[in-house]
């Protein structure tokens, strides 16, 4: 199958160490960088990009480069000048740090920050002229502001936020207790394939949840895995073994696989009501339904394969200061999430994200 997306990992952990936060730069494969780039989260930035580009100077001119991208390869403010717009899951700061760091030296034209409105109404909060001079704005008419805020609802409704992309929101939950700390999903679709990949931010698992809401995303992912949906971007900020009181709005190896349980029970249900779906409306035809469907109807109660085909990369691995394991935390933890669905067959590849990587989705 033809790829539909780039994205480059400028940064994928949890922090605490500022190198490494919640950052890509996002296109559809059938453009190039210099016609313009998403910034999906903005906490590692033009300096994660300096040092990737140190490393491997032609990560960007690698896929239909023009002159200007191969010859020289770009540099880290040219391809800061590129981004057309911010698409940020809440507003924490390890998700915001180059976002706000940035604003008054990027040096283009005005870019739009996509958010749901409480992240857009904490990041006014930092653009305050207090912590940091005020250089957004929601007035599509003030030319002078660098940033444009603008919100995203939870409808239901794909909205585009380029040329090539669209994208659908939903509000899950991030810690919280008398109400919840929101933080958002993306379903990030490619406009012309139609194919699309989900993006979490910080997440808390629903069984910890004081307003559980993750079923409501699997519910709308089941339907499109694996042909119009294989690849899944979800937190696992610790290991195993993380007591619930101290998740702090995250997940650990238990719980993600958990949710990819929830997930797969939700593709089942999907997969067997087209079975009888399909056999409802071919009643009348001498051709064996399984046949004409090329698929076997599912086992009751069976999650075997369930998610076979589908890619779920590990991100937002808080670092181990302390150095208690031999490989570095986000394989430790990409490593324990796969042991798991392992032993429930599955079916999902698990992927520990590292900063620098070129995915192609």
């Amino acid at each position: 199958m033809r790829s539909t997306f780039d994205l480059v990992v400028l940064g994928c952990g949890g922090g605490p160490s500022e190198y490494n936060l919640s950052g890509y730069l996002l296109k559809s494969c059938d453009t190039t960088w210099s016609q313009g780039i998403i910034a999906l989260e903005a906490g590692s930035g033009i300096g994660a990009l300096q040092h990737i580009l140190r490393t491997t100077p032609s990560i960007f001119s690698a896929t239909f480069p023009t002159a200007a991208e191969s010859h020289p390869p770009p540099t880290a403010a040219d391809i800061y000048s590129w981004i057309q717009c911010y698409l940020i899951t809440h507003a924490h700061l390890d998700h915001v740090n180059s976002l706000v760091l940035s604003a008054g030296s990027q040096g283009a034209s005005r870019r739009e920050v996509f958010g749901l409105l409480p992240t857009l109404k904490d990041l006014q909060m930092v653009f305050s002229d207090r912590l940091w001079p005020n250089l957004a704005s929601w007035d599509e008419n003030d030319s002078s502001a660098a940033l444009l805020y603008s919100t995203l609802q939870v409808d239901g409704r794909y909205k585009a936020i380029s040329p090539h992309i669209s994208v659908r929101t939903f509000s899950v939950s991030h810690g919280g207790h008398k109400a919840p700390y929101d933080s958002a999903t993306f379903f990030i679709k490619h406009n012309t394939s139609g194919r699309e990949f989900l993006f979490f931010g910080d997440v808390e698992p629903d069984s910890v949840a004081s307003h559980p809401r993750n079923l409501e995303v699997w519910r709308a992912v089941a339907p499109k895995i694996p042909i119009v949906l294989s690849s899944i971007f979800i937190e696992c900020s610790w290991p195993t073994g993380r007591a619930d009181d101290m998740l702090y709005g995250h997940l650990s190896p238990e719980h993600l696989r958990d949710e990819l349980v929830n997930l797969a029970t939700e593709v089942m249900k999907v997969r067997r009501q087209q079975v009888t779906e399909a056999a409802s409306s071919s009643a009348s035809s001498d051709k064996p339904i399984r046949k004409r469907l090329k698929i076997s109807p599912p086992s009751p109660g069976s999650l075997e394969g369930a998610l076979k085909g589908l890619r779920v990369y590990i991100i937002h691995c808080k670092d181990d200061l302390r150095s208690t394991y031999s490989e570095p935390i986000n394989q430790v933890i990409a490593g324990q999430v796969r042991a798991l669905t392992d032993e429930l067959s599955l079916g999902a590849e698990i992927i520990s994200v590292e900063q620098g990587m070129h995915i192609t989705i």
